[in-house]
């Protein structure tokens, strides 16, 4: 296992459609576990492959660092509700932005051993997972964002007040 080099904004391949995985070799599932090691290390909640430059559909989100979740070719089945917060992303280091989300949403997906599941998730969750899943589409937080972006340490200020 390894710690790969997330990709920051300005990078093409971070704009770029990923292609869905048709099975698991052991390139994937190094990917897979280097993509978990990479996304502790930097202390996130989610990465997709092309944040490390690989334009596979393949996602990996622990929302509360003890609950691991892959999800490959994942695909958005069921939203609903509402939230609006602040996001951040590791591609877009020391900055964050209010954006809209769903409160609820519904994923299908795949396995490391391609068995197809459903996901459902809330608040945090629901977040990550839309997210998550508009990186494997070429698009970043920072497209859906209300108001100008704001220094994260500007915000943790804020919150300790």
């Amino acid at each position: 296992m390894a710690i790969r080099k997330i990709r920051e904004i300005g990078d093409p391949v971070l704009t770029k459609k990923c292609k869905e995985v048709t099975e698991i070799t052991p390139r994937v599932q190094e990917l897979i576990d280097d993509m978990f090691e990479t996304l502790y290390e930097a202390d996130g909640v989610g990465l997709a492959a092309p944040q490390v430059g690989i334009l596979k559909r393949i996602v990996v989100i622990d929302v509360t660092g003890e609950d691991p979740i892959l999800l490959i070719n994942p695909k958005l089945m069921e939203t609903s509700g509402e939230q609006e917060g602040y996001e951040g992303c590791l591609s877009v280091p020391g900055k964050s932005g209010k954006v809209t989300r769903p409160n609820y949403a519904k994923v299908m997906a795949y396995d490391e051993n391609m068995n197809a599941f459903e996901l459902e998730g809330t608040e945090l969750l629901a977040r990550a997972i839309c997210h998550e899943l508009d990186h494997l589409d070429g698009q970043l937080y920072v497209e859906r964002v209300k108001g100008p972006l704001v220094d994260t340490t500007e915000l943790m200020e804020e919150e300790e007040e």
